[in-house]
């Protein structure tokens, strides 16, 4: 029969090796605490050399080569057993990844027809009600007389008799429509600060504080060597975990960052609510954002559900990118596309397996979407177009040109934003009052927008009207086909142009002020939006082919230019429209607007929310492109003399550290408020007196071991073991001992202090790492601790501040 040891049962976290009465005692509490905080297949790991993980602490780090380990163990765990019954869940555990995405689809897809048949309604609110029923949205409530009519103005309004207008007068009716507005901004925003939470921060207290971060002396050294203040309660940024789209934290998130609360069950249904008011005030904002946070969310809280994702982080950062494809997949009715901008991006870690799995999550989305039905078409594809005229080679320049300006469209949006984020929300009255920002930007959008025919709508009608291709017989009563028409004989309709500019110009202001309040919001539509507007101006100079054809090029551009999405956007386009054809010019234009905004500003609107909101991000391509231009060895990461001497330990042969030491030392980590630090053990051979690392132990880890597993009155001999077994000759001191070496991390990978510090990044992004040790040159001595967020905080230091360094 096989031993314990060899079948996985259980591996005790306390060796009985010379332990008082006192302990003995303690053994059965402290197996219960075990049992309840540690699993399986962690405590299997204690027999390991591979460090244990608890949960983490709130923004820490996850440790994927700890988790990919872990993982191993719990599969061995499994496949080791025989029997139907173990048979039966190696089979349940096999096809667990499978059945989660399909579950994500499907429930994201509900979620999905409830918000965006919730839209549609209240937000024609604003100019009227059904009277055969008042929950029902314009266009179902006219279906029956005017079918699929894509665009009608006020005055249109009377043509459907079960749909009434809440007043004929027009100032009136503006009046109502800005009242209503304001009512659905000020629910979506108030619902947005239910959500509100502060992180921990290294000063309690201090609002401004954003992670936990290292500061940076102009020499290029950490500061830590300044006192610390102690820090033992949430008092740094604010954060509402509902506002925004989401995507930039989730984005952290799936690097290996931990946000907390972001993912609960809580945020999903304040996102979803809050997106039908905000989506519904006709801000310069769209639900497409937030439906990929909503996924992330449905798929968290299914990955709670299956033990195989519950315990491990690395593996539920696999599922919650196969989720984010849903998201778009229900937004645009764009399966392939969300899953490619799943895979572009958000995620930083996209394996074959979590390919395939995001694409069935993805397919299952959009067949239950599709079978809902919420636009009442029956099809999947939002903005269906069938241009009759087809492009010439000479209009590959206009293709150019719309590329052109959607890259500076794309380039000004975010260098614009960035200020008016640091400058208007600056103040402290809007600091203070979120809700007032939202109530200002709605009211200049609703006094700008209302007076434009083409702006009233909501931003998916929007695109709908621009992209119509006059031709088409069922199109032509649309108030945009029967402006171009009468400009076909030559005649220029001034007012329309003019409608067009001030569109377009509008578009790109209120984007600017909006993109960033404490609303759930997106900017996919607004970019979009300003794109097709553009498009269908510049279509008005080029005779013999539809404008529609440009309105759809003009709106992949300036989408392009914002977000820097290049093969997901062609796609996506390609989806939303049912153009195939059209595809060329969509990615020609495309490509421009990438390379033109990016000469504007480096940074696409995702990761330059990620810069405001100050989330930690490490991306391999920055950083490299950073260290290309400003060369550095990892020397310039190693922490200074007085941090080194607080966070080492040496151990003696015998194995044991006094218990007084290390609650010392835990003591000194909580000071320096980082959260992801921990202790280096270093150990001195036979005759030799360079330290040599033997493990490292984290800051949770050592906290765990310290409060839970040591006795609550214990004898001042109390030892501690945090190695293995004695390796010199004589024998350990006869004394209480609490062994801690299940937690510690016997193989840390290393890096020589003289290494080029892009070995570092490659280390930390590829490999996931948490922590990383720096030896010395030739003698392997410790000489420092480099943990993921001192390399991304001097990254950012090196970018902002690159020339003080050189």
């Amino acid at each position: 029969m096989a031993s314990n040891e060899e079948t996985g049962e259980r591996t005790p976290l306390l060796r009985p090796t010379r332990l008082s009465q006192l302990q003995h005692e303690q053994d059965e509490e402290a197996q219960s605490i075990i049992s309840s905080s540690v699993t399986k297949e962690e405590q299997h790991l204690a027999g390991s050399t591979v460090g244990e993980r608890l949960p983490y602490n709130d923004y820490t780090t996850i440790d994927w080569l700890h988790d990919l380990v872990k993982d191993s163990y719990r599969f061995r765990a499994i496949q080791a057993r025989r029997g139907i019954r173990y048979t039966l869940l190696s089979l349940f555990d096999a096809s667990s990844g499978w059945l989660a995405v399909i579950l994500i689809g499907t429930l994201t897809a509900c979620v999905a027809f409830v918000v965006d048949v919730a839209v549609a309604t209240v937000s024609d609110w604003k100019l009227g009600y059904c009277s055969r029923n008042p929950f029902s949205n314009r266009e179902g409530c006219c279906f029956d007389k005017t079918p699929m009519l894509v665009f009608r103005t006020h005055e249109e309004l009377g043509e459907c008799e079960a749909w009434h207008a809440w007043s004929p007068n027009y100032a009136r009716s503006f009046g109502i429509y800005v009242g209503l507005a304001l009512v659905f901004g000020t629910i979506s925003s108030t619902a947005t600060m239910t959500t509100r939470s502060a992180l921990p921060s290294v000063t309690p207290g201090d609002d401004q504080a954003s992670t936990p971060a290292i500061k940076i002396n102009g020499n290029g050294t950490s500061a830590d060597d300044q006192p610390a203040t102690p820090t033992t309660s949430p008092g740094g940024k604010v954060m509402y975990m509902a506002s925004g789209s989401g995507i930039p934290e989730i984005k952290t998130i799936l690097s290996g960052f931990s946000i907390p609360s972001f993912l609960s069950l809580r945020v999903l249904l304040v996102k979803a609510f809050g997106a039908i008011f905000a989506v519904s005030t006709g801000m310069c904002l769209g639900k497409e954002g937030p439906f990929v946070h909503i996924s992330t969310c449905v798929g968290y809280l299914i990955g709670t559900l299956f033990p195989k994702y519950d315990s491990n982080g690395r593996k539920m950062r696999e599922l919650l990118s196969a989720a984010c494809s849903a998201g778009l997949s229900v937004a645009f009715g764009a399966p392939i596309g969300g899953v490619l901008f799943s895979y572009e991006e958000i995620s930083t870690y996209f394996p074959r397996k979590v390919l395939w799995r995001a694409f069935l999550c993805s397919l299952s989305a959009a067949i239950v979407l599709k079978a809902l039905n919420p636009t009442g078409t029956g099809k999947l594809v939002l903005f269906e177009t069938n241009y009759g005229s087809d492009y010439s080679p000479v209009h590959y320049l206009v293709f150019i040109l719309l590329g052109i300006a959607g890259g500076v469209f794309g380039g000004l949006f975010c260098k614009l934003n960035f200020i008016w984020s640091k400058w208007f929300r600056a103040f402290g009255i809007i600091k203070r009052n979120p809700v007032l920002e939202v109530g200002i930007v709605v009211l200049a959008t609703t006094l700008l927008q209302f007076p434009n025919p083409l702006t009233r709508e909501p931003g998916d009608v929007v695109i709908k009207t621009l992209l119509v291709d006059c031709g088409d017989n069922a199109s032509q009563k649309s108030w945009v086909c029967q402006s171009e028409i009468s400009m076909a004989d030559g005649d220029t309709n001034w007012p329309y142009v003019g409608y067009l500019i001030y569109g377009t110009l509008t578009k790109l202001v209120l984007t600017i002020i909006t993109f960033g309040i404490k609303v759930p919001s997106g900017v996919i539509i607004p970019a979009l939006d300003a794109g097709a507007l553009f498009g269908r101006l510049v279509g008005q100079l080029i005779p013999s082919i539809s404008p529609g054809i440009f309105a759809m090029v003009g709106s992949a551009a300036f989408l392009a230019g914002v977000s820097r999405m290049t093969i997901s956007l062609a796609v996506i386009m390609f989806e939303l429209t049912g153009q195939l054809s059209y595809t060329v010019p969509n990615m020609l234009a495309i490509l421009i607007a990438k390379w033109v905004a990016d000469s504007i500003s480096s940074e696409g609107v995702y990761d330059l929310a990620q810069n405001v909101l100050g989330h930690p991000f490490l991306d391999p391509d920055t950083a490299l492109s950073i260290i290309r231009s400003q060369p550095r060895t990892t020397q310039v990461l190693i922490p200074p003399k007085r941090t080194m001497d607080e966070i080492t330990v040496h151990v003696p042969t015998t194995n044991l550290v006094p218990y007084p030491l290390l609650k010392q030392k835990l003591t000194q980590l909580h000071a320096r408020g980082l959260m992801d630090a921990g202790l280096v053990l270093v150990q001195c051979h036979q005759n030799s007196d360079i330290p040599i690392c033997q493990g490292y132990i984290s800051q949770s880890e050592l906290e765990f071991g310290l409060t839970k597993l040591v006795p609550s009155s214990f004898p001042a001999e109390l030892q501690v073991r945090v190695l293995g077994h004695a390796i010199d000759d004589g024998p350990a001191p006869d004394a209480l001992e609490v062994d801690l070496t299940p937690f510690v991390d016997r193989t840390p990978l290393t890096i020589c202090a003289k290494a080029p510090l892009e070995y570092a990044v490659e280390m930390f992004s590829k490999l996931g790492l948490r922590y990383l040790i720096v030896t010395e040159e030739g003698t392997g001595k410790v000489v420092g601790v480099i943990i993921k967020k001192r390399l991304v905080g001097y990254l950012e230091h090196l970018r902002e501040h690159g020339e003080d360094n050189e």
